[in-house]
């Protein structure tokens, strides 16, 4: 039997990445009107997201009970019950990335980002400088490419992920509360 050497090995791993990383573009556009006074931004749709077609789909991401509690509002549940929460409580939503190399749904593996032109949502001019974006990675896409095309700086939310584990739904909820309605 013959062992591999340690090149072998490694472009075996290289190749299993590659199955594993996939240019994906985002599937569903984003949710607005000429009301919408908050815009919220994530990275890019997870997997479980891309599958239902709209924004955090992933039953552990504390998105929608976070925000639910900030409006101080009823949890939606359904995709329909979350296009009328948002709509009745002026919020946009979208994600900074519209197309990307990623691994499932691990922002950290985003590579290749193509960014989302937001024009068409911040010409409602309802938005003015209630831009909210959710986790480092967003914020960090969103300074690098969308900030220098809007000249709108962005506020920094803690990330809603199940990934996030060391914040917790209350201490989540209350940095929220406070940074959302403060822009009011």
């Amino acid at each position: 039997m013959q062992r591999k050497t340690q090149k072998e090995k490694q472009k075996e791993n290289q190749k299993e990445k590659q199955k594993e990383n996939r240019r994906l573009t985002h599937t569903f556009g984003p949710w607005y009107d000429e009301n919408s006074r908050y815009l919220f931004l994530g990275s890019f749709p997870s997997v479980k997201s891309r599958e239902e077609g709209f924004f955090y789909g992933h039953p552990r991401n504390r998105f929608w009970k976070v925000i639910a509690a900030v409006f101080e509002d009823d949890t939606p549940e359904t995709i329909e019950e979350k296009k009328a929460f948002l709509t009745r409580n002026h919020i946009a939503l979208y994600d900074v990335i519209e197309s990307c190399t990623i691994h499932g749904s691990s922002d950290s593996s985003i590579r290749d980002a193509e960014v989302t032109n937001l024009a068409p949502i911040l010409e409602t001019g309802c938005i003015e400088d209630r831009i909210f974006v959710n986790g480092n990675k967003a914020y960090e896409l969103y300074c690098k490419y969308t900030l220098p095309a809007t000249g709108i700086p962005a506020v920094k939310l803690p990330s809603t992920s199940p990934a996030n584990a060391a914040w917790s739904l209350e201490r989540l909820t209350q940095t929220w509360r406070e940074t959302v309605r403060g822009s009011d």
